[in-house]
């Protein structure tokens, strides 16, 4: 089915967009304004909010799409600080790779194949079953979510210093 592999390929590029823009939310911040946190209960700094949406798609489309063995440690993503967005440009320039590397590998006729994720990979909530597209997808849209939440915590962090 030749319409799959584009459908990967697509998958690829979408990824890496919204995670380069979520990324890309950081520039121009001081330290103080990348871990500053608004005034909410449960709220989270630019920099949590960029990490959290790193780890997401890495735990989302290695972890649980294409089926590596890796760890998560989603509490610790919200914890996250640093001094400027270097490690995470980094970290994004590696990720990127290696999420190019393992969709290219994928067979496109695991797209359907239906999963139950690990805890540990998925997140807060309790897992149910989903298929890889499925997965890529939420990649996709949770980037799209905390893309929004960061240039709205990015904004309120400019005004306050």
């Amino acid at each position: 089915m030749p319409g799959v592999n584009t459908e990967l390929s697509s998958y690829a590029g979408s990824i890496r967009t919204r995670l380069e823009r979520a990324v890309a939310c950081l520039d121009g911040l001081t330290e103080s304004q990348l871990n500053w946190r608004p005034a909410i209960d449960g709220a989270n700094s630019a920099y949590a909010l960029a990490a959290h949406t790193l780890g997401n798609a890495r735990a989302w489309v290695l972890g649980i799409a294409c089926g590596r063995d890796i760890r998560r440690d989603r509490p610790a993503e919200f914890r996250a600080t640093g001094a400027d967005a270097a490690r995470l440009r980094d970290d994004l320039a590696r990720l990127s790779r290696e999420i190019a590397e393992a969709l290219a590998a994928l067979d496109p006729a695991q797209l359907d194949r239906r999963l139950i994720p690990a805890q540990e990979l998925w997140g807060g909530s309790a897992p149910h079953e989903i298929s890889v597209r499925d997965a890529l997808m939420q990649v996709v849209e949770h980037a799209s979510l905390h893309i929004g939440h960061l240039q709205m915590t990015r904004d309120l962090a400019l005004k306050q210093g």
